[in-house]
Formats: structure tokens, C-alpha cells, sequence
């Protein structure tokens, strides 16, 4: 049901139009002042919206601007009663669908409101089908040229081919459900459904009952009939990300679907014969938790037909320049931002970065900068404090290691620090200093004369402290 925002201070109009588009089969939303308007358009959906052009405070015009810039496929009908040719010229101008004067025929709003619903619908077709075939038929969301990740290209190819179950492996954040989807896509299936589902994110009832699926009344709240994962990825493929986080019993149901290609709904007597294609994929090491008793041999061998090891970023810096760019252009175009660089130094520090989160982490760090600098360069003071201090420390350890370092002498001046600032604490005591130091008295009276330090202590016997012992 496609939905109608009303916005009109006239309370009489607003009320008649609501019946009115509510009878056409529409879902009606209203408001009697443009405020309220921006309120709905915010937090709520709406797929046209009609609008006066005079009302007190905010009016239709500002509606309109609000729409382009922000909802930009929102179509946006203006209604006045004081028309002109300007204003309506103004209006078209500014984006607006159509232009009504009052008192106007209902009829004939009908008509432009169901013009403006469906070329709306067309647009948005139009991208999802690009954007369907985009995925389709090429590895473009999976960005890399280093030589990890031309082997990926070449196995998924390979993979793709064939109808087996597949296992993705790979730290958190590495691109596995991507990896996942250009399988699916490369192979025999790619025509069908390709349904995930995130093991780790559901308890182990509602796990069941999702990849399974449920009668009526099998449990509270099972007030119908429902389908599982397996049923609606029928001649697809089933995706299961996190499997390492399955429980015990769902893997003994996992493992006899997998075995017997038939699935029961819970609280159901019948079995479903299924043909899905499985891919699953962890960040767990499977084996050791076998070993564990954590998850079933016969299960890992049944998952693990064909193994795909996904690459962390900190093995594919090269890549890091291009996912730069990638995720720059992405994020400024969805914010509606202006293009952005970054320096040379900024580019080395993210190439140098350990990336523990993988491309998602790098993502979110590229976001984050799109959405607070309004700066076109961005330099080092854009990055978070967790890139930049490791960087700073390799940098004093390249100091510390300057030409002409000697490790002896090193040790030396440290070792001198040392007995100095005993000496100093204990009013120049070797009895007092040696123990402070974790030294025996003997080993301190040599490191003393060794480092020529006499002076030092001799100054503090000077004042009234030390022992009785001389060096």
C-alpha cells in the first residue's frame, strides 16, 4: 500500500482529501502544519506527498526544498489558493510535481497523484534492476587487485561452476557474505534466491524455527504457518554466516537436512524436500572447536566441501587505496557531499594501520570522516587517535634506532640513570641504594667506580648522608 502525506492547515480540506485517497486504496498520513510535515517526512515513509503552498510559519515551498534535497525521488504536489504564473513557473522549477490552484476537481488530483506514484515506481525499478544486474555479472562490490584477492576472483570463479557446499573462512569483517554472494552469482543458481541468515544473532528456538520454519500453534506466539530459510531459498542458496555459533541440537537438524535434503518445520509431522545450494561461513577455527566439543566433526566435513580463506586487510595493503576511493565516492554521494582527497600522509598512515576490523572497520572510519569534515582535504587530524598512535611510536623507535645507535652504550647511560637517581633518593647509601637497584653492596661500589660516579656520592656526603663504607 503506497502512502499519501497531506499537509494543509485548512482543517476541512485536509479531512475531505484524507477520505478521499483512503477510498482510492491509499495508506493517508496529515498534518495541519508544514512543522509536523518535517517531523513525518523524517521519521516515516511516504511515496508523494500533497501540500498548501500558504500556511503559517514554514509553507509548501519549503516542503518542496526539504524533499529535493533530502528525498530526492519523493514526488511533491503544491495547492494554493492565490495562483499566479510565477508562482506556478517557481514551483515547477524548484521540482515540484504539478502545481494545483483551488478550488480545484478532485478527479483531476486523482489523476496527477496516480502520474506521480507511478513514475516514481518506474524509477525505483529502473535502479534496482541496474543495480541487480551490476551484482550479477561482475566481481565490481569485490574491490582489490592485490594477489590475495586474485586468487579469490579465480576460485570464486571456479567455485561458482560447481553446485557444492561451500565453507568461507576469514576474520571479522573481511568480506565473507560479499565472497558469498559473487558464488552465488557465478554459478547455475543465480536466478534464484540467494537467503542469509546470521547464526550468532538469534537464540537457539528462534534459529530453529527460522532456517527450519513452523506450524500454526507450534509454540506461543506461532499464530500461522511459517516458511523457513531452507523453503524460501528453494533451487538458491542458503546462506549461514557465523555457523561456529550454532547450538549442539540445531547442528544435529542442520547436519540431517544437509544428509537427507529434506526439512520438518517445527511442530510439523510432514517433510519438505529442499534443493538449496549451502554456504557457510565463520570466523571461529572450526577444528578447535571440535576439539572442544563445541561443534560436530561430521558437520564441518559435510560444510567444508570446498574452502575459501578470505584475506585480512593488513595482508592486502595494496588494496587499501582502493577501497579508499571506493568507500569516499560511495559515502559522498549518499550524504550528498562534495568529493574528497586525501594527503599523501593520511593514505600512508591507513596503509600502515593492523585494520583488527578488517574492511569494515576501514568503511566505517571513511564514513565517519564524510559525514563530520567539511573539509575537501583531508589531512592526519581527520583520523581517529587509534590510527595515528601507532604510527607515532614506529616513528621514536625509527629515531631511536638513528645512525651510530650502539646497544652497550645504550645500556650504559641507563644503567648510570639508574645508580644516579638511587643515590640521589638515599643521600648517596650504597647500603640503601643496592637493594633499590635489586644489586648486591659489591656489585654496586664496582658499577660506581666503573661509571666514575664518586663525584655523585661524594656531593651527598657532603651534606650529612651516606655510609660509612668508602669506595
Amino acid at each position: 500500500m503506497e502512502t499519501i502525506l497531506i499537509i494543509d492547515d485548512e482543517k476541512s480540506l485536509l479531512d475531505l482529501l484524507t477520505v478521499v485517497f483512503k477510498k482510492e486504496g491509499y495508506a493517508v498520513k496529515s498534518a495541519q502544519t508544514a512543522a509536523r510535515g518535517f517531523e513525518i517526512l523524517a521519521k516515516e515513509e511516504a511515496d508523494l506527498v500533497i501540500t498548501d503552498i500558504k500556511m503559517p510559519g514554514a509553507d509548501g515551498m519549503d516542503i518542496l526544498r526539504y524533499a529535493r534535497e533530502n528525498l530526492p525521488d519523493l514526488p511533491v504536489i503544491l495547492i494554493t489558493a492565490y495562483g499566479s504564473i510565477a508562482q506556478a513557473v517557481e514551483a515547477l522549477k524548484a521540482g515540484a510535481l504539478d502545481y494545483v490552484v483551488k478550488p480545484f476537481d478532485v478527479e483531476e488530483l486523482k489523476i496527477i497523484v496516480g502520474r506521480g506514484l507511478a513514475s516514481r515506481r518506474l524509477k525505483q525499478e529502473n535502479i534496482l534492476l541496474k543495480r541487480d544486474l551490476k551484482d550479477r555479472y561482475s566481481f565490481e562490490q569485490m574491490i582489490g587487485k592485490s594477489r590475495p584477492m586474485q586468487e579469490i576472483y579465480i576460485l570464486i570463479e571456479k567455485v561458482g561452476s560447481t553446485d557444492s557446499t561451500v565453507l568461507i573462512t576469514g576474520e571479522s569483517g573481511t568480506g565473507k557474505e560479499m565472497a558469498a554472494r559473487a558464488v552465488h552469482l557465478q554459478g547455475a543458481r543465480r536466478d534464484h534466491p540467494f537467503v542469509s541468515i546470521n547464526c550468532a544473532a538469534l537464540p537457539e528456538n528462534l534459529l530453529e524455527s527460522e532456517l527450519f520454519g513452523h506450524v500454526r500453534g507450534s509454540f506461543t506466539g506461532a499464530v500461522s504457518d511459517k516458511k523457513g530459510m531452507f523453503e524460501l531459498a528453494q533451487r538458491g542458496t542458503l546462506f549461514l554466516d557465523e555457523v561456529g555459533e550454532m547450538s549442539p541440537w540445531t547442528q544435529v537438524k542442520l547436519l540431517r537436512a544437509l544428509q537427507e535434503r529434506k526439512v520438518r518445520r517445527v511442530g510439523g509431522a510432514d517433510e519438505i524436500a529442499v534443493d538449496v545450494r549451502i554456504i557457510a561461513a565463520t570466523n571461529l577455527d572450526l577444528k578447535k572447536r571440535i576439539t572442544e566439543g563445541k561443534f560436530r566433526e561430521e558437520l564441518f566435513y559435510r560444510l567444508n566441501v570446498i574452502s575459501v580463506d578470505m584475506p585480512p586487510l593488513r595482508k592486502r595493503v595494496e588494496d587499501i587505496p582502493l577501497l579508499i576511493a571506493h568507500f569516499l565516492q560511495k559515502y559522498c554521494d549518499k550524504m550528498g557531499k562534495r568529493p574528497k582527497r586525501f594527503t599523501p600522509d593520511v593514505v600512508g598512515l591507513l596503509e600502515s594501520y593492523s585494520w583488527p576490523g578488517n574492511i569494515r572497520e576501514l568503511e566505517n572510519v571513511i564514513e565517519r570522516i564524510v559525514a563530520i569534515e567539511d573539509r575537501e582535504t583531508v589531512t592526519v587530524t581527520c583520523l581517529p587517535q587509534e590510527i595515528v598512535s601507532p604510527q607515532k611510536k614506529r616513528l621514536e623507535t625509527q629515531e631511536l634506532f638513528a645512525p651510530g645507535f650502539s646497544l652497550t652504550n645504550h645500556l650504559d647511560e641507563m644503567t648510570k640513570k639508574y645508580i644516579q637517581e638511587a643515590l640521589a633518593l638515599t643521600g648517596g647509601s650504597l647500603q640503601k641504594a643496592a637493594p633499590l637497584l635489586g644489586l648486591s653492596y659489591r656489585t654496586i661500589r664496582y658499577l660506581i667506580g666503573k661509571y666514575d660516579l664518586n663525584q655523585v656520592r661524594k656531593a651527598e656526603k657532603r651534606n650529612g648522608n651516606g655510609d660509612r663504607n668508602p669506595v
